[in-house]
């Protein structure tokens, strides 16, 4: 089980790599992208809990990550940022400029922490913590994402 929860705690060990590694595993998000957007065109329900169950399970994972490493939200731990880009991308079409634009916006955000995602990460427990601020550091780029596509800014 150990095992089991590093290998997804750190996207397929894309966690492990020795500089940027926030960066590096937020890449695994990208084919995420595609898949989650094929997931939309059938159901929306069955998009948002997809994405819902993501983010509950890179808590937990995050969470026994954490007591493994013996080390609060360790760079090695990438799945966060992993959700995060999910929410970055969500109802969005997947173009390579939003692919682009969201990762960009993504890992700005998700560095800068702006309100309440800096909180969050100082103040919610365990893996709780090292994921819902990626979250909303997503839905900030999103947020973004689509004042830019309605201003015609990424066309």
């Amino acid at each position: 089980m150990r095992a089991a929860i590093l290998l997804l705690a750190s996207g397929l060990y894309l966690g492990y790599f020795p500089v940027a590694s926030g960066t590096v595993g937020s890449l695994a998000g990208i084919p995420l992208f595609f898949a989650f957007d094929r997931l939309r065109l059938v159901s929306v329900p069955f998009y948002l809990l997809a994405f819902a169950v993501l983010v509950l399970v890179a808590c937990w994972v995050s969470g026994k990550a954490d007591a493994i490493l013996q080390e609060h939200d360790s760079h090695k731990i990438v799945i966060d940022e992993i959700a995060g880009y999910v929410g970055a991308t969500l109802f969005l079409e997947p173009t390579w400029t939003h692919v682009g634009l969201a990762f960009l916006l993504f890992r700005v955000f998700d560095i800068l922490k702006p309100f309440p995602a800096g909180y969050i990460d100082q103040h919610f427990p365990g893996g709780y913590g090292v994921t819902l601020d990626d979250v909303v550091a997503g839905f900030y780029a999103n947020l973004v994402l689509r004042v830019a596509d309605a201003t015609g800014l990424t066309a």
